[in-house]
Order: C-alpha cells, then structure tokens, then sequence
C-alpha cells in the first residue's frame, strides 16, 4: 500500500473530497490518502507516506522542518519544501522575464522596519542608500504603481499609489515586511490558472477586484489561450511547482505573469466554483496517485538554472540524483508520467 498524507489547515471543502477521490481512484494500484498526523519527527524516521500534499508548511514552521526531512527519507513531496522555504515574488519575476515571458517592471525595496526580535541598528545598514530616489524608481515602473510584499500572498498589504505622496503614505505601512513596487497593468482581461504536475494548465476567468471564479468557456481566443498556457508550463517547469496558481493580467493582446508564487492555492468549494472545483479535486488526486507509482526525486526540483543554461542538465543545484528504495536516477526524467498540458479546457476557446 502507497500512502499519501494530506497537510492541511483552515479548508472545509477539498480536503474530505481529495481523500475520498484518491482512495476511489487509487484503490486498484493501491494507493490511499489520508490526513497526515505528526507529534514529534525524529531524525531517520520514516514519513510512512510515498507523497505528501502541503497546503499550510508556509504557515507553521514545524511542518516546513518535518516536509525537508521526509523528502531526505524519500518521499515526495507537493511543492518541494526546499524551493519553497527559498523563493520569493522578485526572484521569480527575474526568472520569468529571463525566460521571454512578460513581466510587469519591478523594483525590490529597502524595508521600512524590521522584526522587533531583532537587533537592526543605523550601524546594521550602512550598505543602504539614503535617501532612497523615490522619483526616479516611479519613473521607471510608472504611474500609478501597485506596492506588495516580495514574499506572501492573500491580497495582504496590496496597494495601489498614485504619486510619490501615496507611495510614502503606504510604505510607512509596510514595516516589518520587505516590498517591491510594480508597473500597474490596466488590463482589459484577468486570468487565473489552475496549475497540476508543471504541465496541465486550467485557465479561468477571474475577477481580482470581486475575487471571484466565472465558468466562462469563450474568455480567451484560441492563440491568447495557447501563449498562457506556454507561459504557465514555463514557469512552472522552472520553478518545479505542481500545485500552483499563476495569474495573469492581459492588456492590448499581452499577457502579464503578475502573480505566480502560489504554491497552496485556493481550492475551496465557495469560491472556485462547483464546477473548478470537480476539476481540482480530480486532477489533484490522479497528479498524487501518479506520483506515488511513479514519482521521481529531482521531478519537484526547480529548473530555471538548466533552462537559463548557467547549471547542469541534471536540474537545481543539489537536486537529488537518487532516491531511497531504489527509484530512478534524477538524471532520467520521466517521459510520461507528468500530467499532460491541458490547452482544450474550460475557459480557453479553442477552434
């Protein structure tokens, strides 16, 4: 039997209806979910799980700790824990726009205040300039621009400024976190996409200021629908995510990736829609199902070195080339076991 640990937090609808789907599904190959329980990891012990969703790490570090050891014993873990615990919004803008996908223009800013819990002084930051050209970083996204946090998520600490005034009014706001100030996109379309195994994409029409789902299966022409698609498996191929939602804010025929480090998206019942919400449920359990036969250490590991040609075809530094219990080299990929990109579905037009 092949166990899958589902880690979970404040969700009510996905995760009974993920467990009962990979048990429907995965009785015949023996596989089975269930939610993970844990009280104290010690080193070298087993997870007892062949794969792991993660869905709240980011929020209780204890958990962080125990998915980097269970992957260390060899489980495979949904998104890798290591990559998460180092990715950030700026980075991961950077990446994309090296990678030919469009990007809104992006500043990373000094923080305004630091955690009361450490000890940062004048002295601690002689390497910052002051005072900070406010004007000219302006002048380079434009106005208006949108303020967020270069690590998080939720629409927390979002702000759209107009004018040098503004920017100052919000960044006094921002302390402890650490910012980037964005080119606003005027869009004239808005699309979130359900991401599972890198490839199958699900692109949806979405409304950032009602936050809210619409079923709308003629959103996007065929050739607009195509470059999403190719745009989402690019970044999360090189990103390594298999559960994420990756948004993009579309204008004059361009599609912006604005938002793509989501890596324990919203799959609840009341907000994604009945509908989404069969697709997610089924699709998340036949990605798990699949990578508990079939799974393969370095396939969660990013790849945006290999891609950018600065590293090894062997995939992210200090990948792992093997895994425990004599599964395949990292240096194979597999051929056909990721889920296929799904470019015919719902909310994409095609012809």
């Amino acid at each position: 039997m092949k166990k899958v640990g589902l880690l979970c937090g404040r969700e009510y609808s996905f995760p009974p209806a993920f467990i009962v789907r990979v048990n429907e599904l995965g009785k015949k190959d023996g596989v089975a979910a269930e939610f993970a329980k844990l009280g104290g990891t010690r080193m070298g012990q087993s997870s007892g799980y062949s794969v792991i969703v993660d869905r709240i790490s980011h929020e209780v570090e204890y958990y962080r700790g125990y998915l980097k050891h269970a992957v260390l014993q060899g489980a495979y873990v949904i998104n890798n824990p290591f990559w998460w615990t180092a990715d950030d919004k700026f980075f991961n803008y950077a990446v994309a726009s090296k990678l030919g996908i469009a990007i809104p223009k992006t500043v990373l800013l000094p923080q305004k205040g630091y955690p009361t819990d450490v000890d940062i002084t004048s002295e601690s930051l002689h390497n910052l300039e002051y005072p900070v050209d406010w004007d000219g970083l302006l002048d380079y996204v434009g106005r208006p621009a949108i303020l967020k946090p270069f690590s998080g998520g939720g629409w927390k600490h979002v702000y759209k400024v107009h004018n040098k005034e503004e920017l100052l009014a919000a960044y006094d706001k921002t302390s402890p976190y650490c910012m980037t100030l964005q080119e606003f996109i005027d869009f004239d379309r808005y699309v979130r996409c359900f991401t599972f195994g890198k490839s199958d994409i699900t692109p949806v029409h979405y409304d950032p200021k009602e936050r809210k789902y619409l079923v709308d299966h003629n959103y996007l022409s065929s050739e607009l629908g195509a470059r999403i698609v190719k745009d989402a498996q690019t970044i999360n191929e090189a990103l390594g995510y298999e559960m994420n939602t990756i948004e993009f804010a579309v204008t004059d025929g361009v599609p912006y990736a604005i938002d793509f480090l989501n890596p324990a998206p919203d799959m609840e019942r009341d907000r994604i829609t009945e509908f989404y919400f069969e697709q997610v449920v089924d699709k998340m359990a036949r990605l798990v199902i699949d990578r508990a036969l079939h799974g393969v250490a370095s396939f969660p590991w990013p790849r945006w070195e290999e891609m950018l040609s600065i590293g090894t075809a062997s995939g992210f530094t200090g990948a792992p080339r093997s895994i425990a219990a004599g599964q395949s080299t990292a240096s194979s990929q597999p051929a056909s076991h990721s889920v296929g990109p799904s470019v015919a579905t719902p909310g994409l037009k095609t012809k």
